[in-house]
């Protein structure tokens, strides 16, 4: 039974996919939005409450055409009133997110748990030029976005389970119950890439896979999720969306205190978006990342830990903007 429990707080604490990402907003899009944080992929015994609250701070300031970088990212925007792609729309300059989410699991049954991720913040301030329509090329634009984001719930199931071994497979959906249809300051709705929301409804489909290498000591795993997406009442569709997650957890004792130093390669890949089912320009792309981290275990039932995402990789299509790293921090507590 101990060791049962060591497995579940290992995995709930210092490994694990995060299902739950954000859907994939250019804005977040390669930064900490998919960091494994520790809290949605573990098996939680029955009855038993995990709760998980984070903030995420990700500046996206670097212009980028590919996977090189460049003098300055162009970005097509949206007519919603015409249904038209405006090619090279705007110059963008610089986009600053402050995330802040809450986890939550509960045990259903010994091989069953579900959980819900809660948005609550997504602040966003967001700066670009305008280029089109002239006469007014040059004409500088920012923007304050915040709002709750997409609440998803997830279902998880413990496909195998041993002193070792454990397989974790997920279902879940994604609701759209964040803000898609906010105006900026000229009263037109702003750019789907720094809002709250999505407005559509999207599938989840995970896979967890941890390995205990030296019990109470080290364990790596290797995780999967796959987003399914739809098109929203605008007739906007954010693309399918793959994450893989690898990494390795080194358990140990220091000053009478319990730490997790871990290590682990986050990789994500989106095809472009589409509008009216058209592909849209500067969306998509594959970013990789090492992330370091550390978590504090202050009592048997709570954890404070910290990441903090590196770029290795970054490749976007046609050209936009990436971010010079990603932090998170948050606290972890077991009832």
């Amino acid at each position: 039974m101990q060791k049962s429990l060591y497995i579940t707080a290992t995995l709930l604490v210092g490994a694990g996919l995060f299902a739950g990402a954000p859907v994939a907003h250019a804005s977040c899009a390669a930064g900490v939005c998919f960091l494994v944080t520790g809290t949605q992929d573990g098996i939680a015994n029955p009855g038993q409450l995990i709760m998980d609250l984070s903030y995420r701070y990700i500046p996206m300031d670097r212009p980028q055409s590919g996977s090189k970088s460049t003098n300055e990212a162009l970005a097509a925007g949206i007519d919603f009133a015409t249904g038209e792609i405006e090619a090279g729309h705007h110059r963008e300059l610089r986009t600053l997110n402050e995330l802040g989410q809450l986890d939550i699991s509960y045990g259903v049954t010994p091989k069953f748990a579900l959980s819900v991720s809660i948005p609550f913040m997504n602040n966003r301030y967001h700066e670009h030029d305008v280029i089109h329509p002239v006469p007014d090329p040059e004409e500088y634009a920012s923007e304050r976005i915040s709002g709750m984001g997409d609440l998803r719930l997830t279902g998880k199931y413990a496909v195998h389970t041993s002193i070792r071994h454990l397989l974790v497979a997920g279902l879940g959906v994604k609701t759209p119950t964040g803000e898609y249809k906010l105006r900026n300051s000229e009263g037109k709705i702003n750019e789907p890439t720094v809002m709250p929301g999505s407005g559509a409804w999207n599938g989840l489909l995970s896979l967890h896979y941890a390995y205990q290498i030296q019990p109470h000591e080290w364990d790596v795993f290797i995780a999967s999720t796959y987003q399914l997406t739809t098109a929203n009442s605008l007739e906007y569709k954010m693309g399918n969306t793959l994450l893989l997650n690898a990494g390795i957890n080194h358990h140990f004792t220091a000053h009478e205190r319990r730490f997790t130093a871990s290590l682990q390669t986050n990789l994500r890949q989106a095809p472009r978006d589409e509008f009216n089912k058209q592909s849209m320009p500067n969306t998509g792309g594959t970013w990789v990342y090492l992330t370091p981290g550390i978590t504090v275990h202050a009592t048997h039932s709570t954890a404070v830990y910290t990441h903090l995402q590196l770029p290795i990789y970054q490749y976007v299509n046609d050209t936009n903007l990436v971010p010079s790293y990603g932090l998170i921090i948050g606290l972890s507590h077991v009832f």
